[in-house]
């Protein structure tokens, strides 16, 4: 299986490459303790899925707009939140601006394409109706480089009260800092974990907040970034992370897992860490998942709760090329995590190209169904010509959706 940093775009083409193609793994959600073993809890696999054929004609629509010219056209590192009002927010990472031309392209083939000086910024928000139609995209970047040679991944969401009791809500987003390095850190050396505050109803972005910065730990491989998943129960929101190990050359990497009151997702007094075997205020991290070999995660991976038991999903290691995408299961959010399960095959276009960064999208469910999204790139993301073929193609840099039912087993 080629190195996920092979997947994404030269020097952060998306959601931490490395990190999401490295290995976007399912994480089960966060259990409260009073839930943590029973309550329905039963192994969960996929059953059966469909591609979402909806959510994908919109996003080419959208995409393929020619009306503005600051727009979205194409992007990684999916994440999405319901927001008060019924409208959803989507957010990515590194992010195609500008206009969309054809078909044909220059080379006569029949696929809409754009310019290969078009812009290319660090993150975008695009947001959605009630009625599930994609409307605008928020000046970009939203989120401004924190230094020269530094950036912004936005990750996972989470509207929640403006502090503890308040009657005010705000969105929290949490953020990936990552800087420029050399190989084999090609997309950026991890750096930080941020949190952002958006207003509501207008996302204005009001303050970025540094919780839990990384630069100190020597190996870079080792750095824990926070937010690639999150979870609410109860008065608790459950945050999970993973490392870089992918890009040091190990099999997996590894999944860790904080929580926060809800409302102090922004206070970095609040945080707590999971150690390994019990909850503390100092980042002393113990990996919930990954053994480093043949069970593990990437840095941007998911997690959900079904009925009592979270299952997570991630990119399968170990097989050719990336495509398929395999769950894990447990009973509480600090395991004992149990798989990795039955593989989801993505559908994918032709040519070489990789899927990453699986995504659940739980405001999009119901009805037992629950919608995964997956990040679309070339497979050798890296150079001239990764960029030529994401020019000449703009369906490849674009996310997909399935449809997918769970299944005691």
């Amino acid at each position: 299986m080629p190195d996920d940093a092979t997947a994404r775009r030269r020097a952060g083409t998306g959601l931490g490459l490395v990190l999401a193609l490295v290995c976007t793994a399912v994480l089960l959600t966060a259990l409260p303790h009073h839930d943590r073993e029973g309550g329905g809890c039963t192994p969960r696999t996929p059953a059966a899925w469909t591609a979402d054929t909806a959510l994908d004609t919109e996003f080419t629509r959208y995409g393929d707009d020619p009306a503005r010219t600051d727009d979205w056209t194409g992007g990684d590192g999916t994440h999405s939140v319901r927001l008060p009002d019924g409208r959803v927010l989507w957010l990515f990472s590194d992010t195609y601006l500008g206009p969309v031309y054809g078909p044909p392209n220059p080379v006569g083939e029949s696929y809409s394409w754009r310019d290969v000086s078009t812009p290319l910024v660090r993150n975008s928000a695009v947001v959605m109706s009630r009625a599930g139609r994609l409307e605008r995209t928020l000046p970009a970047p939203l989120f401004p480089d924190p230094a020269p040679g530094q950036w912004r991944w936005p990750v996972a969401a989470q509207v929640e009260p403006r502090s503890p009791g308040s009657a005010e809500q705000v969105v929290r987003v949490l953020l990936w800092t990552r800087t420029t390095g050399t190989y084999p850190w090609i997309y950026g050396v991890p750096a930080a974990t941020e949190v952002a505050t958006l207003s509501l109803p207008d996302l204005r972005v009001e303050s970025v907040m540094r919780i839990l910065d990384q630069r100190g730990t020597p190996d870079p491989s080792r750095r824990v970034l926070f937010g690639t998943t999150t979870t609410a129960d109860g008065t608790w929101t459950y945050v999970f992370g993973g490392d870089d190990a992918r890009a040091a050359g190990r099999p997996a990497s590894r999944a860790y897992l904080a929580r926060v009151e809800r409302g102090r997702l922004a206070d970095p007094t609040a945080w707590q860490y999971w150690n390994g075997s019990a909850w503390t205020s100092r980042p002393r991290l113990g990996a919930v998942l990954g053994d480093g070999r043949g069970t593990g995660v990437a840095s941007a991976f998911t997690v959900v709760r079904d009925q009592g038991t979270y299952v997570l999903f991630t990119m399968a290691a170990g097989t050719p090329g990336l495509t398929t995408v395999t769950s894990y299961w447990a009973c509480a959010p600090t395991g004992p995590w149990h798989g990795p399960g039955r593989g989801l095959r993505t559908p994918l276009p032709r040519g070489e190209v990789a899927a990453y960064n699986p995504q659940a999208h739980p405001e999009l469910s119901g009805d037992g169904r629950l919608v995964l999204s997956y990040d679309v790139n070339w497979l050798d993301a890296t150079g001239a010509a990764a960029q030529t073929n994401l020019s000449r193609n703009v369906s490849l840099y674009r996310p997909r959706f399935v449809a997918l039912r769970l299944s005691r087993g």
